[in-house]
């Protein structure tokens, strides 16, 4: 009973995090369901507390089924890959997806060739533009230069 009652409130907890959109708290939240996740797969493979999973130690029939421990064992290093790598997306982001990015100088981590252009940009780029117009020879009405 305190097992299935600690799972449910991990994954409540877990989702009421992920429905915020925060991404400090979907991470969070995202930690807190992979721990209800492990700890629902442990307690299908362990109805019961048994001996060892090794057979020159335990009996079979008492023995602990070791397939949900070995995914377990996975699923947190999984999870703790997934969590760094999230924890790194939230570190370099300024804000959440509820409003717009305005990337203010060029030498941001953030910016990169998929985002709209800077302020400094725009600014070098409408530079370009003007200098190519100076530079290029006035051609009058007659095509002479």
């Amino acid at each position: 009973m305190i097992l299935s009652a600690t799972i449910a409130i991990l994954a409540a907890g877990g989702v009421y995090l992920v429905v915020q959109r925060g991404m400090l708290r979907i991470v969070l939240g995202m930690t807190l369901i992979s721990h209800a996740v492990n700890l629902l797969i442990l307690s299908a493979g362990v109805t019961s507390w048994r001996g060892e999973p090794f057979p020159s130690l335990t009996d079979f029939s008492l023995a602990a089924d070791p397939l949900p421990q070995a995914f377990v064992l996975t699923a947190i290093v999984i999870a703790m890959a997934t969590t760094t790598y999230m924890l790194t997306l939230s570190g370099l982001g300024r804000s959440d997806d509820t409003e717009a990015e305005v990337v203010a100088d060029e030498d941001s981590p953030l910016q990169t060739l998929g985002r709209s252009t800077s302020f400094a940009e725009l600014a070098a780029s409408e530079a370009h533009v003007a200098k190519r117009a100076a530079r290029r020879p006035q051609v009058d009405e007659g095509g002479h230069h």
